[in-house]
Parts: C-alpha cells; structure tokens; sequence
C-alpha cells in the first residue's frame, strides 16, 4: 500500500475543505484549533496502470497549515510531520510520500534526527520526498512547452528560481547534461550554495531575481514568492514560458498576458481515471486524472515493489535516477501536465 502525506494551502482553505470532507468540527475551527488537530486518513485510493495493475493508498492530512511557519509556530510544523508519518507507518503503509511543505520542513529542520515518535521508531525507508519525479516532470515540461510555445531551447535563456533546493539543483543538472540550454540563470538566496552549484554545474550565471526576469525566455519557478514581491507582465520577454513550481501555485494570478505562458510545474496526468476525492479539493482541473508529481513517485514505487527513499536529502538528485523515475512513470501511464 502507498501513502501521501499532504496539507492545504490556508486556515480559510482547510475550513472549506473539511466540511467537504465530512469533519464539519474543524470547520469553524481557528488556527490553535488545527495547530492541536491529530494527522487523518482522509481518502482511499486506487491506482490502475496502463500495465493493468491495479494498487490501493490512503491519503493522510497532516493538519500543518503554512501560517504555522508564518507565525513562527516552528515545533507545531515539525511535530505535525512526524506525527503524519508516525500515523502512516501505523497502518502499515510500504511508501508514503511527503508532499508539498513536508518534505521541505523534513529537510529544512532536520527532522531526521527524531526517529522516536511517541511508541513508534520511524523506518525511514518507508517514505520518499518525490522531489526526483518532480524535478523531472517538470524538466519534461520545459522541452515540450518551450516547442509549443515558439520557443527554442538551445537559443534560449532559461532561469532556475529556487536553484539551490533539492528540486532546482536537480533541473539545473538537467538542463545542462541532458538538453542543449547554453544560457542558464541561477537563482536563490544563499550565495555560498549558488558559488557551490556553479562550481559543479561548470556553467550557469548567478543572478538577482529582478536583473534576470527580463532576460529570460523562460523561468523555472521553485522557490517560494517572496512576501508583498509584486511582478508586473510587462518586464518579461515575448514569448515568455513561466514554469510554477512551488505550492501553492500562485503565477497565474499575479501575471496574466496573451504571450506569457504559466505552465502549473511538477503536475502529471494520469492515463486512467484515478478512485479519489483528494484532488478535487485542492482544485486541480481534472481531479480524476491530474495530481502532484510528487504523489506518483509513491505510486510508482509501489507499482514496482521498491519500498525505499528513493529522493532524500537535500541534492542528492542525479540525472539517472530522474531517467529511472521518468522511465517508470511513462511505463505507468502518467505525462506532464501540457501547456
């Protein structure tokens, strides 16, 4: 059995959901309220593949809400992953996939560290942070879209926002190895890893954000938005290929132009139908096909027996694991998400 350990986006977003859901006491309930909420099985799943096996899952709600990290609530945030995965182990789930801020918030508070959780010793193995199917899906979607679009990738200037994270350094590795990209932009806030990546890469420019926008044909987005940054449609190129990476998407909105294309990165969809309601609430357009990349790396890895953390830590994505992952997932039935 998989698992997928995920969040909503916002208080106001969980309350909505949960009456959905059938918790209606969580409903109108504030954030001290969910800051105590205990993790829930909330969804069952089946997965067939174009293979013609079938799988079953669960889905588990962790009740972490990002205005715990922005109230500086840091301990709530840590306790309600490890208590997501402790809950999953529990039902002796094989693969459990930390989706979203749960696999930032693992790596970023070394949560490694705490394998005790309450009578459970947590079997790391049993969970992956699905970080190498996203990288790579999104990979996917900038060769294809780039062509959709009239963009051409070799001439093209491509900035990785975020560059520095376990998913940008794992597209920047792409980008270079496996595509003819020559102008390559990096992005992030801590300059000693940006000098780090570049060392490795042996290419790329290390740029601000605002200098690089206007430069850039496209820009892959896998950081998260800065706090009242305000982009304006007019300072980027056109086209203009947009890669929206992060959780919760948020690109679209702020920048809407007939030749800006924003591309929702990291999204599969499915072959088949999929049995679930999760993907309804978090929006998704075609909730019966489409989901998180980061969700199918659990599936697949149960779909072929491989219960281990098949992404972990920060960086250490290599080009053939995204090929041994990419190969699965097309075996399976699942594609990016087209433009």
């Amino acid at each position: 059995m998989f698992g997928l350990i995920g969040h909503l986006t916002s208080l106001k977003h969980a309350q909505l959901v949960a009456r959905e859901l059938g918790y209606p006491e969580y409903a109108d309930q504030g954030l001290d309220f969910w800051c105590s909420a205990p993790p829930q099985i909330v969804d069952t799943i089946t997965v067939a593949s174009i293979t013609g096996q079938k799988i079953e899952g669960c889905y588990v709600e962790s009740c972490f809400l990002p205005e715990m990290l922005a109230n500086r609530r840091i301990k709530t945030a840590t306790r309600k992953i490890l208590n997501a995965m402790a809950h999953a182990q529990k039902h002796n789930i094989d693969i459990t996939a930390l989706g979203g801020f749960s696999s930032i918030i693992f790596e970023n508070f070394n949560l490694e560290q705490f394998r005790q959780v309450r009578n459970i010793e947590l079997e790391f193995e049993r969970f992956t942070t699905g970080n190498t199917h996203t990288a790579y899906i999104i990979c996917q979607q900038v060769e294809q879209a780039s062509q959709k679009v009239g963009i051409d990738l070799p001439e093209a200037t491509v900035a990785v926002c975020g560059a520095t994270g376990d998913i940008g350094s794992a597209v920047c590795r792409w980008l270079v190895h496996k595509t003819d990209v020559r102008n390559l932009f990096l992005i992030a806030r801590n300059q000693d890893r940006l000098q780090e990546l570049r060392t490795e890469l042996g290419c790329g420019k290390i740029m601000s954000l605002e200098a690089a926008l206007p430069l850039s044909d496209i820009v892959v987005w896998v950081a998260s938005m800065p706090r009242g940054l305000e982009i304006e449609s007019q300072i980027f190129r056109k086209p203009c290929l947009l890669i929206d990476g992060g959780y919760p998407k948020n690109l679209a909105t702020k920048i809407q132009h007939p030749d800006i294309y924003v591309l929702n990165g990291g999204i599969v969809e499915h072959s088949l139908d999929i049995e679930w309601k999760i993907m309804q609430v978090v929006n998704m357009d075609v909730p019966a096909r489409q989901l998180f990349a980061c969700f199918a790396e659990s599936m697949l890895l149960e779909f072929e027996r491989l219960y281990t953390n098949f992404s972990w830590g920060r960086n250490q994505i290599t080009v053939d694991k995204m090929e041994q992952i990419g190969h699965l997932s097309i075996k399976h039935g699942f594609r990016p998400l087209p433009v």
